[in-house]
């Protein structure tokens, strides 16, 4: 037994990578000093780190994995039956695709994809904000309660705002905003994505981008490929749950409920 005191950045997948070069391993040392939640370590925590010899070497992964309703449903209570069985053959078919291939992986891949589409509610962007709500969620953009009131309860006027100009989207007036709001289970947005997702997937979204929002296995493939591009595997097998959020939402909004759903999605699939 091996003791190590916690550093700055430290997490148990990061910690597991460097003691055993397997991140997918860091349950093991949880189990050993007692950890219940994984992510909640602390700076200058002594923890003990089990021996290589008496390391487990089974981890399951998803080369024998295919998810189930049931599953689904103990990971995200929130979901109905009917959407959970909307996305569930496509998320076993095309998570492999993109290298989505250890329990880890899925684990973190299904917390971000749960928290996103509110528990598979939701496909596209909901924009319906009222006043108060656009001044405390976009208030860069809606400096004042009197343009806040001028927008209020007008999603497609919201989203021709709040996009314009930025993530390949033309201006205000172009209508890119909402042509290009998020869309598919990660919510895919702004037209350099559109663009670049089409190509990833051979799919024309720039011209017709509601596949995403309408076609079950297209919004897997949309969040597949994003997951992909912006190498979110490497922090999945790190176990770094608040890195991968800062990349697909560009801060921590909502890390709480993520990360419920992926601890959830531990005790689920680490022990299948």
């Amino acid at each position: 037994m091996t003791s190590y005191t916690i550093q700055a950045g430290d997490t148990l997948g990061k910690i597991a990578e460097k003691f055993y070069g397997d991140a997918s391993r860091y349950q093991e040392i949880a189990e050993a000093n007692n950890i219940d939640n994984p992510n909640n370590i602390r700076v200058g925590q002594t923890i003990n780190i089990p021996d290589e010899k008496a390391v487990k070497t089974d981890t399951p992964d998803t080369s024998t994995l295919v998810l189930t309703a049931s599953q689904l449903k103990e990971i995200m209570p929130a979901a109905t039956t009917a959407n959970i069985n909307k996305y569930l053959s496509s998320l076993n078919e095309k998570m492999p695709e993109f290298e989505i291939n250890t329990v880890l992986r899925v684990c973190h891949f299904i917390a971000q994809i749960g928290h996103e589409s509110g528990n598979f509610k939701y496909s596209s962007e909901n924009l319906n904000y009222g006043a108060a709500g656009l001044r405390a969620t976009f208030g860069k953009y809606f400096p004042t309660d009197e343009l806040a009131n001028e927008y209020e309860r007008n999603p497609e006027k919201i989203a021709n705002r709040v996009y314009a100009s930025r993530m390949g989207n033309g201006d205000e007036e172009s209508g890119d905003g909402w042509k290009f709001r998020g869309r598919g289970l990660i919510q895919l947005t702004g037209f350099d994505n559109y663009t670049s997702c089409g190509a990833g997937l051979d799919i024309d979204l720039v011209n017709d981008p509601e596949p995403l929002a309408q076609n079950p296995t297209a919004a897997v493939q949309g969040s597949g490929w994003y997951w992909q591009s912006r190498k979110l595997n490497v922090l999945a097998d790190q176990d770094d749950v608040k890195e991968i959020t800062k990349r697909i939402n560009g801060g921590e909004n909502g890390l709480a409920d993520r990360e419920s759903i992926l601890e959830r999605a531990k005790a689920v699939l680490l022990t299948a």
